[in-house]
């Protein structure tokens, strides 16, 4: 099945939030609508900006939480309340915005699929690879999954909330691969924007893996992909991925 620079590949897996499908129009946007809503003055860039301080603020705590201590909700909780403190908004009722961020996060209209996703996907499937999901997200994920239209696409999807880890420990990768039905790493590849939880957590298992990085500011001397659309082209060594090593 493997062709190109991939001879022995099998299966490719591939992140959600960031290489399939983002957040719209921002999260920022959308958490600054819901404050608004609920009585705050709110700025849609200050909450994009505290969020992303907040996300590197909590997950120093993901040891805590993946040893069952903490639930994924009352993360998610944590990560609220400490965004609206870093963009400096004051929430009359805290409790009753988070909850609607949560609920609204789980519906796919929040969501948009990156324009080339599908068709990626569906170019690998005709290689006759199989594809998989390969996930740190919660059980929000798969009505997320079904009503952008992805589930048809997938023959396994892999969360972590269901395996009990987070990427980029190798137990993750392990199930994910497994559930395709590859006997070891060097039969798949994982396709992710992130190069520590993604490329570095497949490497480390063995697996092949593609950077999306779609700004071109984090460069690493293997695979990496501007666009999900270069994918097929690279996995039959042609095309103008950025590829060493």
């Amino acid at each position: 099945m493997g062709s190109g620079q991939y001879p022995k590949l099998r299966a490719v897996t591939f992140d959600a939030g960031g290489t399939l499908f983002y957040p719209h129009p921002s999260v920022g946007e959308i958490y600054a609508e819901a404050a608004r809503r609920h009585g705050a003055a709110a700025d849609a860039a200050a909450l994009e900006d505290g969020f992303r301080r907040a996300w590197v603020a909590c997950h120093h705590d993901d040891a805590v939480a993946a040893a069952g201590n903490v639930s994924q909700r009352d993360w998610w909780r944590e990560l609220v309340f400490q965004t609206l403190e870093m963009a400096g908004v004051t929430m009359p009722d805290r409790e009753a915005y988070f909850h609607e961020l949560y609920d609204l996060f789980a519906r796919p209209e929040v969501w948009r699929l990156f324009p080339d996703a599908v068709e990626t996907l569906t170019a690998v499937r005709r290689r006759g690879l199989k594809v998989g999901l390969l996930s740190n997200w919660d059980h929000r994920l798969r009505p997320v999954l079904e009503g952008l239209g992805l589930m048809s696409l997938l023959d396994a999807v892999t969360i972590s909330c269901e395996v009990g880890v987070e990427k980029p420990d190798p137990k993750i990768f392990h199930a994910a691969w497994s559930a395709l039905g590859v006997a070891r790493g060097e039969e798949a590849l994982h396709v992710g924007d992130s190069y520590r939880d993604d490329v570095l957590g497949a490497l480390a298992v063995g697996m092949g893996a593609v950077l999306v990085e779609r700004a071109g500011k984090h460069p690493w001397d293997g695979a990496t992909i501007r666009r999900l659309g270069e994918l097929a082209a690279l996995l039959d060594g042609e095309g103008n991925a950025e590829v060493s090593g």
